[in-house]
């Protein structure tokens, strides 16, 4: 199945805070995710939004409302759950 994508401006936002290099790597793992949601995708418990995608060191958070994935952040592992 492929997926649409669609970003809020606060994931937007932390896209254009990134190096252009991590930026470009990270929507390219998000374009592999719209076929079948491939990639390291997690499902999260008791978390919103319900879903991860992992690269690298980076997290994007999202929700999948049936054929549409919605990208909410882009941030450090280490920001990334709080």
């Amino acid at each position: 199945m492929l997926y649409d994508i669609e970003f809020r401006p606060m994931a937007l936002r932390d896209l254009n805070g990134l190096s252009p290099d991590t930026a470009r790597r990270i929507v390219k793992k998000i374009e592999v995710m719209r076929h079948d949601m491939a990639g390291d995708v997690k499902r999260l418990v008791d978390y919103t939004p319900g879903w991860r995608l992992r690269v690298g060191d980076w997290r994007v958070l999202f929700e999948r409302d049936g054929r549409l994935l919605v990208i909410y952040r882009v941030v450090h592992r280490s920001k990334a759950y709080e």
